[in-house]
């Protein structure tokens, strides 16, 4: 009797957090219908470090993503122990100790014994000194370091990971990492994948990237939002992975939204830079030529990466307090409401000036006005103009509190003193808050020694020396559209193409995937790095690169200097870039009358 083969091993990894602040609803979901090897949580953006920071200056107990105890564990513990459900977060954010304290806390009270490793080595604070003396300066600025910081980090890889589930532990939580680290790592310790095997950690960073923002892979955010079903029940996603580094992206049967491969490409472009050298402790990703295929209801196969062996250098994240910040809001209906927000906002920072002056304090660092619902992002291209009503809001820095102090007084005043039709939904005065500037730059991996802590023994974990590898290969572009010399029509881009846009400090990236692939050639010749530059010059301020994905027929367009500092530093509505790729989408470009009317059949 022959004894049938043994199937292909899949591991099953459930993304039940795409930030902090993500919905309660993910664990529970996925632990109950999931049937999950992994939970795993991503908690940490720039903008959440800044928070951690100025959390953990007011208590230094805290300093990490409550929510992971308070609410997601809370209500899932007993039944991911009783599943033999491993659980891997970076919730650890800049006090990881404490959050394990408090996690261990919790199943005490709950009787569940739990082995939890705590992740050690990215905290590099106690270095800046020296690192400022030798002249290490701001990455994408080239500023000196500052005297004094809230919180330096490094992003750390997988490796520490995978040491500590490989001795036991049933939670691993790290501090600063990269997001898809706690996926990837899960699967280096199931597979067995070695620090040098590149094209199988790319694919699993991949596997990472894509489950790392939520529900964003299960039709969250999905251009044709009108096509995504069920947003109040939606699923959140899983990766069923295989040795080889290949994977489909599911989500819990039953659940809302949908997994398609148009969704699953958007996500992949979100938030990466050169597609070609997507840069990770452990690797160093080529995304270029991979393939998406939709292979089932609700079920995305993604084709493997190619790896290259990582930098020598990890990226550190750091933040420092630049003063304070206060922004306050009214609203104006009526005739001219845009107007009559404008000029009120600028009344109220003249006005605000000339007290400052009078107190004997400097003038603010900088102010900054918004009109909410009369398309003020779109700048010349906006169509709203004769809106009639708005809401405005106006900003301040200062690197005195007691200055911002007055200036949150000085806001409600205008509901009585100034244009008909100002009021406001209530609410008080404005808080002033402190004002973190984050900033980063490159530390040699040798310098970071790390470990992890388990049932109070520590552990180091080594990690490899590795210089840059081998490097990508040459950049490529779509074959040249060929013009048939016919008539040429006007039509949006959303006609032609998916798109996806977010951050990375003071960049935005916009991921422009065309939805049939012998339309990318077109979409490559219209839309140019000179053509986007030209739209967005109102608010980006810098170059734009662009980059060609034969594998999905897209294109990522990197946009420099974009987001008036981005993140905490920002002053803008969208310090984040979410809404870059939808503007983009409402541009128009001139296309052959035959490509239109098939873009329009869609429809």
């Amino acid at each position: 009797m022959t004894t049938p083969p043994t199937p292909p091993k899949t591991v099953r990894i459930g993304g039940a957090s795409g930030f902090w602040g993500d919905s309660m609803v993910a664990a529970p979901q996925l632990v109950k219908l999931g049937r999950l090897d992994y939970l795993v949580f991503d908690f940490l953006a720039e903008t959440t470090m800044s928070i951690l920071a100025s959390a953990r200056a007011k208590k230094p107990e805290l300093g990490y993503a409550t929510d992971f105890v308070d609410i997601a564990m809370k209500s899932v513990l007993a039944e991911v122990k009783r599943q033999g459900i491993k659980v891997v977060s970076n919730a650890g954010g800049i006090n990881p100790h404490g959050c394990a304290a408090a996690l261990q806390a919790l199943a005490e009270a709950e009787g569940v014994a739990l082995r939890i490793a705590v992740v050690e080595g990215d905290d590099v604070s106690a270095q800046m000194p020296q690192l400022r003396e030798a002249g290490t300066r701001d990455m994408f600025t080239g500023e000196a370091l500052p005297e004094k910081v809230l919180s330096a980090n490094a992003y750390l890889g997988a490796l520490p990971i995978a040491a500590a589930l490989a001795v036991g532990a049933d939670v691993v939580i790290t501090g600063r990492c990269v997001d898809s680290a706690v996926t990837l790592g899960p699967l280096m310790h199931e597979f067995g994948w070695r620090a040098g095997d590149y094209d199988l950690l790319a694919s699993g960073s991949l596997a990472g990237h894509i489950i790392e923002c939520g529900c964003q892979a299960t039709g969250g955010l999905h251009t044709d939002w009108e096509d995504i079903p069920d947003w109040a029940h939606m699923g959140y996603p899983i990766v069923e992975c295989h040795a080889d580094g290949s994977f489909v992206v599911t989500k819990p049967e039953g659940t809302g939204g949908k997994v398609i491969r148009a969704n699953v490409a958007e996500q992949l472009l979100y938030e990466i830079g050169d597609p070609g050298a997507y840069m990770l402790p452990d690797v160093s990703c080529d995304f270029r030529d991979v393939a998406i295929e939709q292979v089932g209801a609700d079920r995305v196969r993604v084709g493997p990466a190619r790896g290259r062996a990582p930098s020598p250098s990890y990226k550190v994240s750091a933040t420092q307090l630049d003063g304070f910040r206060c922004a306050g809001s009214m609203v104006f209906v009526g005739i001219d409401a845009e107007k009559k927000a404008v000029r009120t906002a600028e009344a109220i920072i003249e006005r605000t000036g000339e007290i400052l002056q009078q107190m004997g304090l400097p003038p603010f660092t900088s102010t900054h006005i918004e009109v909410i619902g009369s398309e003020w992002l779109y700048g010349p291209h906006a169509r709203t103009r004769e809106v009639r009503e708005v809401t405005m809001r106006v900003i301040a820095n200062h690197p005195q509190k007691a200055a911002l102090a007055m200036f949150a007084r000085e806001i409600a005043p205008s509901g009585t003193s100034w244009a008909p039709g100002t009021t406001s939904p209530g609410g008080g005065r404005p808080a002033v808050s402190p004002l973190i500037k984050p900033f980063a730059f490159t530390l040699a991996k040798a310098a970071l020694p790390v470990a992890f802590v388990l049932g109070g023994e520590r552990q180091a974990v080594a990690i490899p020396a590795a210089a840059d590898g081998a490097a990508a290969s040459p950049a490529t572009e779509p074959p040249p559209f060929e013009e048939d010399g016919g008539e040429q029509v006007e039509v949006r881009l959303i006609e032609l193409a998916w798109a996806r846009s977010g951050d990375k400090g003071n960049l935005s990236n916009i991921g422009l995937v065309a939805r049939r692939p012998e339309w990318l050639p077109l979409l490559w010749s219209r839309v140019t790095p000179q053509f986007v530059g030209d739209y967005f010059a109102h608010l980006v301020h810098g170059r734009v690169e662009r980059f060609h994905l034969p594998g999905i027929a897209s294109m990522n367009l990197l946009l420099h200097e974009a987001l008036d500092g981005g993140g905490p530093s920002s002053m803008r509505m969208d310090p984040l870039g979410k809404g870059m790729a939808q503007m983009l989408l409402d541009a128009t470009v001139r296309v052959p009358r035959r490509v239109a009317e098939a873009a329009r059949a869609r429809r």
